[in-house]
Order: structure tokens, then sequence, then C-alpha cells
């Protein structure tokens, strides 16, 4: 996998993924990390994620609304995670190959541009 900065990132569309291919390396998902903002590989290298504290119920559920558009658009869907009314995370992982692969970090760059109203 080519390590690319977050516009080049963006600029690109998620490819449908049957499976077939090998997940990308830890080395691969940490180097390409570094480029992201916040975003980081799970304890089983095999996902990544970010967490953001909302403002409340309305700015998270809002936010998912935004980041489903993305994803459908994309046609690559992200686990979506609210607790406690502010706590959000997403998790990001080619289901299809058991770990990542370039659309997770696509989606991710995506994400990364979408408004969010933070706790102050």
């Amino acid at each position: 996998m080519e390590i690319q900065a977050p516009a080049q990132l963006i600029t690109k569309k998620c490819k449908p993924c049957e499976g077939g291919v090998d997940p990308c390396s830890r080395e691969e998902a940490e180097q390409q990390l570094r480029r992201l903002n916040g975003w980081r590989l799970t304890a089983d290298g095999q996902r990544i994620r970010k967490d953001w504290v909302v403002k409340n119920f309305a700015a998270g559920l809002d936010f998912f609304n935004r980041v489903g558009q993305v994803a459908e658009a994309d046609g690559h869907h992200p686990d979506l995670h609210l607790e406690g009314y502010r706590k959000v995370w997403i998790e990001l992982w080619t289901h299809a190959i058991g770990g990542l692969s370039e659309n997770d970090f696509i989606l991710a760059a995506k994400i990364d541009q979408l408004p969010i109203n933070l706790k102050a």
C-alpha cells in the first residue's frame, strides 16, 4: 500500500472489496496513520479508531448522519459508536479481508473533513 497524504486520500473513492487480497501490514498501517490526525491502530492491529467528545447527543447524531452520507457514497461502512450521550468513536476495517485496506484510510481522511460540534 502506498502511504499518502490526506489531501491525496480524499480525492479517491473506495473500491469494492470482496476479499481475496491481503490486508495491509501493521507497519504500513502505522506509517499511514502518521499522516492522519487522531486515528490509531486498535490493539489487534486489524482496525483503526478515532474518538471525539461532542457537545451533546444531538451533535453526535448529526456527525454520524454526515459520516453515514460519506460512507454510503463510497460504499464503505464504518462501525459507529455513541456512548454516554457525548462520547463518539468510529472504527474502520475492511470486513471482507479481516483487516485494513486503502479504503479504510480513504474514509478516515474523508471523515476528518466533516464538521463536528465538539464539547468546549
